[in-house]
């Protein structure tokens, strides 16, 4: 395979991504609250013929913090400029970002929290006085300018908001937070995606991936494609409900939306570690996983349906996540046993 179609595979499912994002804040489905303030403040600012405030969205990956900062820029009408973190690792990186944007304009930054301190601090006045301060040249003959900039709107997107140092964030005048979906509003996601995808598939099936999906729409329509690639391949193209629950089992995600790091950690707190508490660091190299993926990508869904706990000492694992794994909890410690 040349390289040039190793790049178009692995670049097929971003492209599916932007297939099916929502455009427009109508066509968005689920995060009520975030729709309806967001809704307010992109009108106030059409009202008062203004740039949109900065804003920064928080949750964890797949919710949905890009999608709204492409739907802010075509709600207003304007272009998006799209960065992350780690992309802007020197000042005049930023610089050249900054000063190629127009009046409206909106700039994201994605994964915002890992903007390195120079990188960070150049940004203040940027955001504040709509001014870049530049260094020109080197050495002793290095000097100062300050350059303007348009008013644009910066939209930040963080899986990690304690990481924000205070300043940056207090930048931001409108901070939401996304949460996970829940089953209703991820059956209208799927059963969207399958219109676009022009997929024939039953209410069950769409149920049924919704409740797979782990509350995350990148998740859901992430299924969805490969429910289908099953369909095409080893049945009649239909996905039905029978047919959805043998593709996924295939990819190994259970009836809740588990998959195969999901319950290696479990079983790992449980047994390696007798449930925990663990450290994150350990129970990284005990998973030969970056502790950013495990904080950032698993943990979060585990958290939120009951299974892990994070305490001072560090991951605990719940009763619930013992009966998920088939194990028996260990009986509840007496004042005899605690003595001893």
């Amino acid at each position: 395979m040349t390289k040039d179609k190793v790049l178009d595979a692995r670049s097929d499912d971003e492209q599916f991504d932007l297939t099916l994002r929502p455009r427009f804040l109508a066509e968005y489905v689920g995060q009520e609250q975030v729709r309806e303030n967001l809704s307010i403040l992109l009108e106030a600012a059409r009202r008062r013929d203004e740039p949109v405030e900065h804003v920064l969205l928080c949750g964890p990956p797949g919710l949905g913090k890009t999608t709204l900062a492409h739907i802010i820029a075509n709600e207003l009408g304007v272009a998006i400029k799209v960065s992350s973190g780690p992309a802007i690792d020197h000042q005049g990186a930023l610089g050249s970002i900054l000063l190629n944007l127009t009046t409206r304009d909106v700039f994201f930054i994605d994964e915002i929290h890992r903007l390195n301190t120079v990188v960070e601090e150049s940004l203040y006045p940027a955001l504040e006085d709509f001014r870049f301060d530049a260094v020109l040249g080197k050495g002793v003959g290095a000097s100062a300018a300050t350059l303007p900039l348009p008013h644009f709107t910066c939209v930040g997107a963080t899986t990690r908001q304690g990481l924000l140092s205070g300043p940056l964030r207090d930048r931001f005048g409108a901070v939401y937070r996304l949460d996970f979906y829940n089953k209703a509003e991820l059956e209208k996601i799927v059963g969207r995606s399958a219109r676009i995808l022009d997929i024939e598939i039953h209410d069950d099936a769409v149920s049924e991936i919704a409740r797979r999906a782990r509350g995350t729409p990148r998740v859901a329509n992430r299924l969805l494609r490969r429910v289908r690639d099953y369909a095409q391949v080893r049945g009649d193209g239909r996905a039905t409900v029978d047919t959805t629950r043998i593709a996924l089992s295939k990819l190994e995600v259970d009836e809740l939306g588990l998959e195969p790091l999901d319950r290696q950690l479990l079983e790992t707190v449980i047994l390696k570690f007798k449930g925990g508490p663990v450290g994150l660091d350990t129970l990284a190299t005990s998973l030969s996983e970056e502790p950013e993926t495990i904080e950032d990508v698993t943990e979060p869904y585990l958290i939120q349906i009951g299974f892990l706990a994070r305490t001072a000492r560090g991951r605990v694992a719940t009763e619930l996540a013992y009966r998920h794994m088939g194990i028996t909890p260990p009986a509840p410690a007496t004042e005899q046993t605690r003595l001893l």
